[in-house]
């Protein structure tokens, strides 16, 4: 590996460790255009941890989603942020929600990421970092922290930036009924 190649690469990590900490205007600049809220959410279809093929947006139309994007797995934060959503994932049933996660990492990544962990929810590869690129939630080589909440119907409700991995699942629980009491 070059030296440009590896200081590109560690500002890249430092860039998307920031992003999980705080509301840097310039790392939405980076990753690019966030999807607006009250539209329709950008589709997808990608390869999936489960060993069931591939995963769409539009397979889950009559479900809630949560669409989380993180940078890597087995580090610390995003390990904590999953297991906060395995922890919860009982509640998201209950209200009718179903979690993705995402990021650059491949399918085995993500199959032995669930394994050590224990999760039960999808992971996506996102290899190519596109559907994170739609999401505007992208800093080569990996996604920025991110989450997304979408209606049945497919529309974009809510966009959390600067997420907080020990309180995101909480925060997204509530903001969740905040939505669904406003729905109905």
């Amino acid at each position: 590996m070059s030296r440009c190649n590896f200081f590109r690469i560690l500002f890249a990590g430092i860039l998307a460790f920031l992003a999980g900490f705080t509301l840097a205007p310039s790392a939405h600049a980076l990753g690019g255009q966030l999807p607006p809220v009250g539209e329709p959410a950008p589709e997808f279809t990608l390869p999936t941890n489960t060993g069931e093929g591939e995963i769409s947006l539009s397979d889950y139309r009559g479900q809630w989603v949560v669409l989380y994007f993180y940078p890597k797995d087995f580090t610390s934060g995003c390990t904590i942020e999953a297991q906060r959503f395995q922890r919860d994932l009982p509640k998201y049933r209950d209200r009718n929600a179903q979690i993705l996660g995402v990021s650059a990492d491949s399918v085995n990544s993500h199959a032995e990421f669930c394994d050590a962990e224990g999760l039960k929810f999808p992971l996506l590869a996102d290899t190519d970092g596109a559907l994170s690129k739609a999401y505007g939630s992208w800093i080569a080589p990996m996604s920025m922290r991110h989450t997304f909440i979408i209606d049945p119907d497919g529309i974009l409700r809510e966009t959390f930036l600067g997420v907080r991995p020990t309180i995101h699942s909480t925060e997204v629980l509530a903001r969740l009924d905040e939505l669904q009491n406003t729905a109905s």
